[in-house]
């Protein structure tokens, strides 16, 4: 299940080199070309989904502890503070490569802000209406 025109299945599967820091059946973790941060890393499954919403059982149910796992890895061998795992889906989220991926980021002691937002306002109401309209497309 994979889509000969997209460049994560091809990297994901071996066709394109990449810098490799885990690999399994079912994924492939490489670092990223375009880092935010000293040791960005990529999780990308074998099989294509186009995001999040498209995700087999099987893969959505691995993908997490595989995160905290490189996450985990980061934090011993590169002697970062923490980490961020982050997933984009659809452009407007800021997702460039329609191939379900998860971002592990770094996060270093004083480094610069990478993931982040300022916290907005919302009455009771308007949580409510929202919550509603929510549960309704459940």
């Amino acid at each position: 299940m994979t889509d000969d025109t997209c460049i994560f299945c091809k990297i994901a599967n071996g066709e394109i080199p990449s810098a490799t820091v885990y690999e399994d059946n079912m994924f492939r973790v490489i670092l990223d070309l375009g880092p935010a941060s000293k040791g960005h890393a990529l999780i990308l499954p074998k099989n294509h989904f186009p995001d999040v919403c498209g995700l087999d059982g099987e893969t959505a149910a691995r993908v997490l502890p595989l995160g905290a796992k490189i996450g985990a890895a980061m934090k011993k061998s590169l002697g970062c503070a923490g980490f961020n795992l982050v997933q984009n889906n659809g452009e407007a989220a800021g997702q460039t490569v329609m191939h379900f991926h998860m971002h592990v980021i770094p996060r270093y002691e004083g480094g610069p802000s990478i993931v982040g937002w300022t916290p907005g306002t919302a009455s009771g109401d308007e949580l409510a209406q929202l919550a509603q309209r929510i549960k309704d497309s459940l």
